[in-house]
């Protein structure tokens, strides 16, 4: 059975940020495009590398996909429910983030 893929808005994203919650979010881009800003913060694990270092993610908390588009983190999200993690997929990815990036 496939867990439906919960969303998330990048304001949502932005207003917990700002609320001073502490939040885990992966970026699945590749360094290249992470290069060009990413939510601060964010921890850069490319979609390929994802199997590799699951280790890296902390399974008790909640995690945040986020690409550029919502596409990569959508896959990485299937993939980590598949293994047990609880994520939610940043909708728009980076294209729909409008705040500080680092």
């Amino acid at each position: 059975m496939t867990q439906q893929v919960q969303n998330i808005l990048p304001l949502d994203v932005q207003q917990r940020l700002k609320n001073g919650e502490k939040l885990q979010i992966i970026d699945v881009r590749e360094p290249s495009e992470v290069a060009t800003g990413k939510i601060p913060g964010a921890k850069n694990i490319p979609l390929s590398q994802l199997p590799h270092r699951l280790n890296e993610i902390d399974q008790r908390k909640e995690a945040i996909m986020v690409c550029r588009s919502g596409g990569r983190s959508m896959q990485a999200c299937q993939f980590l429910i598949g293994q047990g993690y609880q994520v939610k997929n940043m909708m728009g990815g980076m294209l729909g983030w409008n705040w500080d990036v680092e």
